[in-house]
């Protein structure tokens, strides 16, 4: 596909903290798209980087590891109002450096919404304390206080973010094609009706990465086609779901919150240990991880149907991962040495072969089948897009451009989650980096040609049951 090389143009600086495999092939996609020069753009890392990959851009990089207690003195001087602050890095505090923003005046946006070293793997804190559904009722809490700030796009990758948007458009998409008549949905609560009249009771944000190299994974490390740290990070929390209204089978690891929009639950387990079946039409049935992502959260939210106090509906929505093949390996390894992480670590770029990342969202329940709306974007239409990407990094910083856009159109919106962004101002900018955008329709279902060998928890008469998800 021919694309538009130029959307606008950036005039203050670009502040990225962290250089990893994301904020190194955003570089290129932001000097198409934006025409980011180089001397526009201050890095301010952790580590050296070791690719060369900022020596080669013209990139200045400061080795400076942001803490709690030094970040405002290390990147207030870096800003000004019109300035864009991007976090892709771990354990650096997005609602620290959104605070921080507010009060220089500058432009936000992260990938993941992310605490500060200490929570996450802290077992004095309850499974609740250390969930993304805590982190976000925190930032949301902060937005309203400050409700016409500089925009800060929280969340805003491929997913959350893209995801977010191809939500909004495959509920369209199935409604013209089962001739479903809708207005424009307008709000919220307009989209929550629509995916109720569709008879949507469950979303998966389905991803199948099939990107493979000849140089196998070694033992005592973990493999990986983006961030090995960010990964583990959020595999390691508890696993995160939107409940939905027609669930009847209450987990046993199941808890609730207690406080806040109460749109989601976690099991008492880490994502890395809990797998789910899932379907894309490329692979077919999988199983998956069910990773905790801001998204799963977020999308129940926005689908919520209340009349008062009372909910009407919400559909299940979850993350089913089936990374490469090497990081599946890798997460054997990890849980067999009690998710210590290992000692070696290494991404995936270069060396890639062949495969490609399978993106998208699985919307289940209506009876003419599933429908996966979604990217099918391969290494080597990656590689013919942009230097240092591989598809994964492609599709989380098209995601990230697209959320940049819409920032500088309205830059006084506060603290934005990737629900309340135009969706098709983002696929407008976003599909040129997407490989194959498709929308497929399809007959599986999570009972479908399951084998009766071994006796396990089942509801037949209703195939949509998070119960028939998980693998036991």
């Amino acid at each position: 596909m021919e694309r538009s090389r130029r959307i606008g143009s950036l005039q203050g600086r670009v502040v990225i903290v962290g250089f990893g495999s994301i904020a190194q092939g955003l570089m290129p996609l932001l000097h198409e798209a934006l025409a980011v020069a180089p001397d526009q753009v201050k890095v301010v890392s952790s580590s050296p980087d070791r690719t060369g990959v900022a020596q080669a851009l013209g990139i200045d990089l400061l080795v400076c590891p942001l803490t709690q207690a030094n970040h405002a003195a290390v990147l207030r001087p870096l800003l000004a109002p019109g300035d864009f602050l991007l976090n892709l890095a771990v354990d650096v505090c997005s609602l620290d450096l959104v605070r921080l923003c507010l009060d220089c005046g500058a432009f936000y946006l992260d990938a993941d919404n992310q605490p500060w070293p200490g929570r996450y793997e802290n077992p004095e804190l309850s499974a609740s304390q250390r969930s993304n559904y805590a982190l976000r009722e925190e930032m949301l809490a902060f937005g309203r206080a400050h409700p016409n700030g500089p925009t800060a796009c929280i969340t805003q990758g491929a997913n959350p973010g893209l995801v977010n948007s191809l939500l909004k458009h495959a509920l369209l998409a199935m409604a013209a094609d089962l001739g479903v008549s809708c207005e424009p949905p307008a709000s919220p609560r307009d989209w929550a009706a629509l995916a109720q009249r569709l008879q949507i009771k469950v979303i998966h944000v389905a991803e199948r990465d099939t990107q493979t190299t000849p140089q196998r994974r070694q033992r005592g490390e973990f493999v990986n086609t983006w961030s090995v740290d960010a990964f583990v990070d959020e595999g390691l929390q508890p696993a995160e779901l939107g409940w939905g209204t027609h669930e009847r089978h209450w987990p046993a690891d199941a808890q609730r919150h207690g406080y806040g929009c109460d749109a989601a639950i976690l099991l008492d387990r880490p994502g890395m240990g809990t797998r789910v079946r899932s379907w894309t039409p490329q692979e077919g049935a999988y199983q998956g991880f069910l990773i905790t992502h801001a998204e799963s959260i977020s999308m129940a939210d926005f689908l919520t149907l209340r009349d008062g106090a009372r909910v009407l509906y919400r559909p299940t929505v979850h993350y089913a991962y089936h990374p490469c093949d090497d990081a599946v390996a890798s997460i054997h390894e990890l849980a067999g040495r009690h998710w210590r992480l290992q000692p070696q670590r290494r991404i995936l770029r270069d060396e890639i072969t062949e495969g490609g990342d399978e993106l998208g969202v699985l919307l289940m329940g209506h009876p003419r089948g599933v429908y996966w709306h979604g990217s099918r974007l391969s290494i080597a239409q990656a590689r013919a897009l942009l230097p240092y990407n591989n598809a994964t990094s492609m599709q989380v910083a098209a995601g990230i451009l697209a959320a940049m856009v819409w920032a500088l159109r309205h830059p006084r919106s506060g603290v934005v989650e990737p629900d309340a962004i135009d969706y098709r101002l983002v696929l407008e900018v976003a599909r040129p980096y997407l490989g194959e955008v498709v929308g497929v329709w399809g007959d599986w279902t999570p009972l479908k040609e399951r084998g009766a060998l071994f006796p396990e928890p089942r509801d037949d008469a209703d195939p949509w049951q998070f119960v028939n998800f998980r693998v036991t």
